[in-house]
């Protein structure tokens, strides 16, 4: 290189000068959007983990209310059945009446079906208040749960493509303080490598505004 014309070594240097403050450039940018994608997907677990926990409560809360239905029915249809196993058909119709309306839909179904299950309570027309929100919202919850692990997982990824870029603008710098002209080259051409592999995976990652 030092056989080359005083002129050729200009032209060179700057287009290694040019060529560094671009890199410098694109890869400031770069590491710029990483940190603010890493920081909204951030925001985005934080609210999913929040309706995950909500839902978990609310899902609680419905699971609680199917469980007092079911005591209550299951303490009422007690005492029908001491009543008929005693013959009192009038106590038999008085606690009939006390019924609630989904253990009286089962009961008339376990009548017509000739008692043929252990009880109503065991009939598929018995459905609890509660119970059918109990289990669509366990299962909102859980995916709530599997969306906020996903998108904590999405800003782990960019903020480790924030650290790859961090090591471009290293060599890059690193390149300015060099006198030879080829070590210059070298560690430039090592941080473009890591730039074009960061911005590889860049690009399959998801994008979130």
């Amino acid at each position: 290189m030092d056989d080359f014309p005083v002129s050729r070594r200009r032209r060179f240097g700057r287009i290694l000068d040019v060529t560094t403050v671009v890199v410098l450039s694109i890869t400031a940018v770069l590491t710029a959007w990483c940190g603010f994608e890493a920081s909204k997907w951030g925001g985005e677990m934080s609210i999913a983990f929040s309706q995950a926990s909500s839902a978990r409560v609310q899902a609680a809360a419905a699971a609680s209310e199917a469980q007092a239905a079911r005591q209550y029915d299951l303490t009422i249809y007690t005492q029908w059945v001491l009543a008929e196993h005693s013959g009192d058909a009038s106590l038999m119709r008085f606690i009939e009446e006390r019924f609630s309306p989904q253990f009286t839909v089962a009961f008339d179904a376990w009548r017509k079906s000739d008692r043929d299950a252990l009880g109503p309570a065991a009939m598929k027309e018995y459905v609890l208040p509660g119970a059918v929100e109990a289990k669509e919202l366990s299962a909102r919850a859980d995916a709530k749960f599997s969306d906020a692990l996903a998108f904590n997982q999405r800003g782990d990824n960019y903020s480790l493509m924030t650290v790859l870029f961090a090591l471009v603008l290293f060599f890059a710098a690193l390149s300015q303080s060099q006198k030879v002209e080829w070590r210059r080259w070298t560690f430039l051409i090592l941080g473009l490598l890591l730039g074009i592999v960061g911005v590889a995976f860049v690009s399959t990652f998801p994008i979130k505004i």
